[in-house]
């Protein structure tokens, strides 16, 4: 290549690589933008094609169909004409006309294998009355043209043939009415499910209770969807608050939980010494039944002064963490107070929970119809317990639900890691625009655009490494489920172990990943640059990521737990006044369920915003210094903090220089040794 067309940056790469140096990470906010992790991209759009083969291959050979509408014990689908199926007697019909499916005794559940184990019909119209009778049969296939017995017993002789024990409904027929989208007539009795709601609910056994908590929801539903919108605005005001109090509210955490490891740790000693005070007052003459209390008591003195001891351990690392930390803290609550502006600044950011839910509730609707839709694919085989038709995949085909499995993790993943880093693009406009007047008009949608454009691989990589930890965990949960109560000590243990490493792997993947995706957003780098850029910053401030993740974490876990028991409080005043206990006791667990996970999505997008903003100002001040042409990008709070310890540093600098001085004039003053003269 001709040098003279080498531009100047181009001269100096080529230069540098020439001699061997190796240049210095450059960070460039916003300035370059470029597709990454391009290959990543193009081997998850084929794998979501394949996601869609499958639904594809369900529609096409009629699974779908037979979930839909439904299908007899001989392979006909219920409301079309159908084909003969080889080997299958009474199939092909014409069931045009026989829309409805109708067990024979739609109370022979099998609970493991979740299957209905009756013989299935395609029939005209569902029994809306009970039926007690052979002769009652007859009469409604007579006036209603739907024969409830196999398709071979003609309906006016029901009452007399011999086969009408085994191939007609069990008597009594209960009344049942159709299911809206699924066609199967449904027992409008719901007791006969007793047995499988058993397995659910241990107390449904008596059917009054739960047809009164049943009750209680739907009495209760205005007051349940109040408080569930009182959840959501107590954790938007949860946000602004913390805001503007979050250095009280920090400092007063911190110093409860330091007086509360201090007040154990001297309630553990105090219960060691009086046990050793007064519990080993005993007689000279020890008897055998006494032997085995002085023994249990020995044994707990030993206890106590382990658990004293540990304490004593834990209380001192946790007083010199404080003590190093404390300056790290005001970096956590200047953290706090910047991301309360970066949500008053970008107010859609509270919607960013609503928008990747629905995703995901849409995502997950859809794999459990695919999943459905895979149950009703196959070949027709008999199963030999029951003798009635069933569709199973077989072959390589029956690999799909493996490979649907799959999709599930990795595109949920997926749909949490664009949210990562719409979060992660918003917040790192809004710190390196200096000008907060001239933030674009709407900095999330821009991030989003981003991310279409130019990050979809970097996403998809990152979300394709949380899966790769995540199945083997997963898998491992299932085999120790599975093997409950039949493996040994060492392979619990060993099972155990294994998911916990697992697990926390995962959790520190996710972290990384989290700040991989604010490195893209910020310099367009792919996913492995990014990581590794974040990773040498995040070990550089290793302290201050301690502490930001430990206080943070532990102030954003009580206010989850605070918006809960706010909630659960309205929830029992209001309740209280209109139901007993054991009719609104469940409404109560729902609005608690819901109000944590509210409370744990608001406060999430909270976490990752304080995350992101610390890697910015970690970046901003690592190559900036407030001098002419390296200003600092950081809001006012985050420059007070610099300030304070630049301050804090020059008075440590002029003590130590003091010091100095002071030795180095000790020395000039210093005698000269004995037996020396002058010239």
């Amino acid at each position: 290549m001709d040098p003279k067309r080498l531009s100047s940056s181009s001269q100096q790469q080529v230069h540098l690589r020439i001699s061997g140096k190796r240049t210095k990470r450059e960070w460039k906010p916003l300035e370059d933008r470029s597709c990454t992790d391009l290959p990543w991209f193009l081997l998850f759009t084929v794998f979501c094609v394949g996601m869609g083969s499958i639904c594809g291959l369900t529609i096409a050979t009629g699974g779908a169909a037979r979930l839909i509408f439904g299908y007899d014990s001989y392979g006909n689908t219920c409301g079309q004409r159908n084909e003969q199926i080889e080997g299958v007697r009474l199939s092909g019909l014409d069931h045009r006309d026989r829309k409805f499916v109708f067990f024979l005794d739609p109370c022979n559940i099998d609970i493991v294998q979740r299957k209905i184990k009756s013989m299935a019909l395609c029939i005209t119209l569902c029994p809306t009355e009970e039926l007690t009778t052979y002769q009652d049969l007859k009469r409604f296939a007579m006036v209603n043209g739907s024969e409830l017995c196999s398709y071979e017993l003609a309906g006016h002789k029901y009452p007399g043939l011999p086969e009408r024990f085994s191939k007609c409904p069990k008597l009594p027929v209960p009344p049942s009415k159709p299911l809206p989208v699924f066609n199967r007539c449904t027992p409008l009795d719901v007791s006969c499910y007793a047995k499988f709601a058993e397995a659910v609910v241990t107390f449904v056994s008596d059917n009054s209770v739960l047809h009164r908590l049943i009750a209680g929801v739907a009495a209760s539903k205005e007051i349940i969807i109040g408080l569930c919108v009182l959840a959501l605005v107590l954790s938007m005001i949860l946000m602004v608050i913390i805001r503007y109090i979050s250095a009280v509210l920090i400092w007063i955490l911190t110093s409860l939980v330091v007086l509360g490891s201090l007040a154990g740790t001297s309630v553990l000693w105090w219960l060691y010494i009086d046990h050793r005070l007064y519990g080993n007052d005993t007689s000279t003459k020890v008897t055998k039944e006494v032997k085995e209390e002085v023994e249990v008591s020995r044994d707990s003195g030993q206890a106590l002064l382990v658990y004293a001891v540990a304490a004593t351990v834990f209380t001192i690392i946790l007083l010199l963490l404080m003590l190093f930390m404390r300056k790290r803290v005001a970096l956590t609550i200047a953290l706090f107070h910047v991301a309360g502006k970066v949500f008053i600044h970008l107010p859609l950011l509270t919607l960013q929970p609503f928008v990747t839910f629905l995703a995901l509730l849409l995502f997950w609707i859809y794999w459990i119809l695919v999943l459905l839709f895979l149950g009703t694919t196959g070949n027709p085989v008999q199963n030999e317990e029951t003798g009635l038709t069933e569709f199973r995949l077989t072959g390589p085909l029956q690999y799909l639900t493996w490979y649907h499995a799959v999709g599930l993790v990795w595109i949920t993943e997926f749909i949490l890691a664009c949210q990562q880093m719409t979060v992660a693009g918003a917040v790192v406009t809004y710190y390196f625009t200096r000008d907060k007047n001239r933030l674009p008009v709407t900095p999330i949608l821009s991030s989003v655009l981003r991310l279409f454009r130019y990050h979809l691989g970097t996403v998809a990589k990152g979300s394709f490494i949380i899966t790769l930890v995540k199945i083997p965990r997963l898998i491992l949960m299932y085999i120790h489920n599975q093997l409950k109560g039949k493996e040994n000590a060492c392979a619990r243990c060993l099972l155990k172990t294994c998911i916990c490493c697992l697990w926390c792997l995962e959790k520190c993947l996710n972290y990384l990943n989290q700040n991989a995706y604010a490195a893209t957003a910020i310099n367009s780098t792919s996913f492995c640059t990014s990581a590794r850029d974040a990773f040498v910053i995040l070990v550089e401030n290793a302290l201050r990521v301690a502490t930001i993740n430990a206080v943070g974490d532990f102030v954003l876990f009580l206010g989850k737990i605070l918006i809960v028991t706010s909630t659960a409080f309205a929830g029992v005043l209001l309740l209280n006044y209109r139901q007993d206990y054991a009719e609104w006791l469940l409404p109560l667990i729902i609005v608690c369920l819901f109000s944590f996970l509210v409370a744990h999505c608001f406060l999430s997008i909270f976490e990752i915003v304080v995350d992101v903003l610390f890697l910015c100002f970690a970046i901003d001040t690592k190559y900036n210094d407030g001098t002419p042409g390296k200003e600092f990008f950081m809001d006012k709070a985050l420059m007070e903090f610099v300030e304070s310890s630049r301050r804090l540093e020059r008075a440590v600098e002029r003590g130590r220089s003091r010091v100095k001085e002071a030795v180095s004039e000790g020395a000039e003053m210093k005698p000269m040794a004995p037996g020396t003269s002058s010239a």
